[in-house]
């Protein structure tokens, strides 16, 4: 059987790193993509390696629609070089960012940047690597638990994750007669360094979310690196 790829965006940390190296824990290759720590992004890539699959990073800017073409490019370049092939498996577009700002004074600036990451970046993305992704290949898009409840603040980050959504069902609609099969996770707040931590080291931010869950606690990663199929990174058949 020919080796399963994996391209995990915003792989360098976070929930996007745990669920590439839960991947390869399984035997999955990974190609991941980092904003700007290259270096944090090479650790991953050799934190892979140790598990006996190969792993490469490569710099991307998903709010930069621009960057697509020569990003795919790079792509097929280090498919061919690495893998002797022209297609990878598995996309999981993780990439993204945060905003806490009262609808009142949410930005025009801030409104365009986060529907560049959370939203086109995704969507153009995912369009222009399709010649790459094998049929019968997996997409899973994260949005958020913010999508179904209201919490003051998020109103635009919840907008665009509510987006996400509506899109998953449109690629799997499309998609589905090259046996692509195209989902969606929502996680709650976890302990990562997303928005800068906050839910991780804000203990005052994390006993208040604990207090409203049924576990008592804030999610971890590996609560969403290892939920039941088909909704799952992990899930994806090898």
């Amino acid at each position: 059987m020919t080796q399963r790829i994996a391209l995990v965006t915003g792989g360098s940390r976070g929930l996007g790193k745990n669920a590439a190296l839960k991947l390869a824990a399984k035997g999955t290759d990974i190609l991941l993509t980092y904003h700007s720590n290259r270096q944090a992004a090479l650790d991953v890539v050799a934190e892979i390696e140790k598990k006996g699959v190969k792993a490469a990073a490569l710099a991307l800017n998903v709010g930069d629609s621009t960057t697509f073409d020569a990003f795919a490019s790079e792509v097929a370049q280090v498919l061919a070089q690495k893998w002797g092939r022209t297609t990878f498996d598995y996309l999981l577009n993780n990439a993204g960012i945060g905003l806490n700002a009262p609808f009142a004074e949410t930005s025009e600036a801030q409104f365009d940047e986060l529907m560049n990451i959370q939203f086109k970046g995704p969507f153009f993305l995912t369009q222009r690597l399709l010649p790459f992704l094998q049929d019968g290949g997996r997409i899973l898009n994260v949005s958020s638990g913010l999508a179904r409840f209201a919490l003051p603040g998020y109103a635009a980050y919840a907008a665009m994750k509510g987006a996400m959504e509506v899109l998953t069902r449109y690629q799997a609609k499309e998609l589905g007669g090259r046996g692509i099969s195209v989902n969606i996770i929502a996680p709650g707040a976890i302990e990562t360094d997303f928005g800068g931590g906050e839910v991780r080291d804000n203990a005052e931010v994390n006993r208040h979310i604990a207090a409203q869950t049924a576990l008592g606690r804030v999610g971890l990663p590996d609560d969403i690196a290892t939920p039941s199929p088909p909704c799952s990174a992990m899930s994806w058949r090898g």
